[in-house]
């Protein structure tokens, strides 16, 4: 009897993850692979929320299951340790249920299980049941390297037990990229000691993961990351992971601010998006809110309901009023859809790994504004290696990124031919990456390959 390859996706409940490798699976799908994404409760009850209609009419030919996260088995949610404890217990044991009722029907058996590179407990699942694992890593490739040299670099004393370095630390991890500096390791977490831990223990299990995985997957392409791909020969970069349909989204899209951006002249309209997680004081809100207003330029701004420390969203005196003729604000937006237009100028950004492969398939400059762990190495691969955007920071004596600031680097960066001309070329790379014959859509036919031939072999 024909067995057909049957292939289970789980990532780590949060945006970040969840939208990459949901993309994935679908291209997976997209060429006669029977795919299960496995996601939350919560999560898939967010997704289903965020579609409008009570269902998510973009998941084609995916189908769907979700296990238990065990939140209410945690005492106090505020503890972040407790959480993240209690979610990978409870998440593994529903798991490993899963997957033994799908295995239930000889013919219908699990060929292999592609997870998220954070959670481990996945692989060891797949491991212990005898099915191929395939490791998807979500965020920058040199990251992985970083992530894989922990041993390493604790026993050379360059990093403690808890991921930390001295200040004037610089890992060189070849000498064809630049030296990781501490300010810019994966795991770091400015002001959150125990996020920085927690996100370091998850990094730490990645050298074990690797290990028992058979296949590498990432979100990038050779063309970008040629030299991280020289340190890991067996990677298979299937990206730029994109879709202009919604896919995987938490938050409900704002669709007026399209038809808003049609209004615009071309390359004209700043974007600024921070993303699910990055939240300002009302300090820095206001700030940020008058240096777009300082730019003299039209701006599309989304804003979350809790991107402020604050009960509600506070934007400065007469701030809507004065810039009512040039500004649209929305809650969420359909960012992919947005930086593909043709009158955005920029991207005022937090750098995380999602946003700024959606950036470079668009072309669009960056003005990088980073919150916590990769962003900050994003920040530095896309403005001191890529050379396709600026930073903004506050100085040393400063609290928060000034009004002027903000005026200064957008008007500096807009100004920036160079920038603008890198970012094009970039765009070409990735998408040639993708079309029929690149670099990316080769690595998943092949990999779509190996897993048929695994299935025709059976256990």
């Amino acid at each position: 009897m024909e067995r057909w390859p049957h292939v289970v996706a789980i990532a780590f409940p949060a945006q970040g993850h969840v939208g990459p490798l949901l993309k994935l699976s679908c291209q997976i799908a997209r060429q006669g692979i029977r795919v299960t994404f496995v996601s939350t409760a919560s999560v898939h009850a967010r997704m289903l929320q965020a579609s409008g209609d009570g269902d998510c009419c973009c998941w084609g030919e995916i189908e769907r299951a979700t296990v238990l996260e065990g939140m209410e088995e945690v005492k106090d949610m505020g503890d972040k340790e407790e959480v993240a404890e209690t979610r990978a217990k409870v998440m593994s044991r529903h798991f490993q249920e899963l997957l033994r009722e799908m295995n239930s029907s000889r013919d219908e058996r699990v060929t292999c299980v592609v997870a998220d590179a954070t959670i481990g407990w996945a692989f060891e699942v797949a491991n212990s049941m005898g099915i191929k694992r395939a490791m998807f890593w979500p965020t920058a490739v040199p990251g992985l390297v970083l992530s894989l040299s922990i041993p390493r670099l604790t026993e050379a004393g360059m990093i403690d037990d808890c991921g930390s370095a001295s200040k004037d630390t610089a890992i060189q991890l070849s000498p064809e990229l630049p030296a990781v500096k501490a300010t810019d390791l994966l795991w770091r977490c400015p002001g959150d000691q125990l996020r920085q831990a927690i996100i370091f223990g998850y990094c730490m299990t990645v050298n074990r993961t690797v290990r028992i995985s058979n296949w590498l997957l990432c979100n990038s392409f050779y063309e970008l990351d040629r030299a991280t791909c020289v340190l890991i020969p067996e990677l298979l970069p299937v990206g730029p992971l994109t879709s202009a349909d919604g896919l995987g989204s938490f938050w409900a899209e704002d669709l007026t601010c399209l038809n808003w951006l049609d209004l615009q002249p071309p390359k004209s309209v700043i974007y600024a998006a921070f993303g699910s997680i990055a939240a300002f004081s009302q300090n820095q809100f206001e700030e940020l809110a008058l240096g777009l207003e300082l730019s003299g330029r039209p701006f599309l701004w989304v804003v979350r309901s809790d991107f402020t420390n604050e009960d509600e969203i506070r934007y400065p005196d007469g701030f809507s009023e004065r810039v009512s003729d040039r500004a649209k604000i929305v809650s969420w937006a359909p960012q992919e859809k947005v930086l593909a237009h043709p009158s955005v100028s920029c991207f005022v950004t937090h750098c995380g790994w999602n946003s700024t492969m959606e950036g470079i398939s668009s072309g669009v400059p960056f003005l990088c504004w980073p919150y916590f762990a990769d962003q900050f190495y994003n920040r530095s691969y896309i403005c001191d290696t890529l050379k396709v955007g600026l930073e903004l920071e506050a100085g040393e004596a400063e609290i928060v990124v000034s009004r002027h600031k903000i005026q200064a680097q957008l008007e500096r960066l807009l100004s920036d031919a160079q920038i603008k001309e890198n970012a094009e070329m970039l765009r070409g790379m990735a998408k040639r990456s993708v079309s029929e014959g690149g670099s990316s859509s080769t690595n998943v036919r092949h990999f779509v390959e190996q897993l048929k031939r695994c299935s025709e072999a059976g256990p």
